[in-house]
């Protein structure tokens, strides 16, 4: 298992934690999602295409009264590359971080 080189990208791996914590039914609004996300609506917009190509999220496009929404969802792929890339990141830090045993012995030398 390795990365996943679409959503190592640091504002897609943004936007799969957002849309991730939520329920499997659930989507964000792009508004929403571009505040948690912190980028411009442009940016954004590359990105959530992005994801969109590989199948990892749903786009919904709608009007809510007379104004445009737009709303993100994680697809079930993209669920399961998420999970598979946050498993490949946590194995790269546990393997960065010294078992116990060397930490204490380092502490005791200070």
């Amino acid at each position: 298992m390795g990365a996943d080189e679409i959503i190592h990208q640091s504002t897609r791996l943004k936007i799969m934690v957002a849309l991730n914590v939520l329920d499997r039914r659930e989507a964000l609004e792009f508004t929403r999602l571009k505040v948690i996300v912190d980028v411009t609506d442009g940016n954004l917009g590359a990105h959530i295409d992005t994801l969109a190509r590989a199948g990892y999220v749903d786009i919904e496009k709608l009007f809510v009264g007379r104004r445009p929404q737009t709303r993100v969802k994680a697809t079930a792929v993209g669920r399961r590359a998420f999970r598979n890339h946050a498993a490949f990141l946590r194995t790269l830090l546990d393997e960065a971080e010294p078992p116990p045993e060397r930490r204490q012995r380092k502490a005791r030398r200070r």
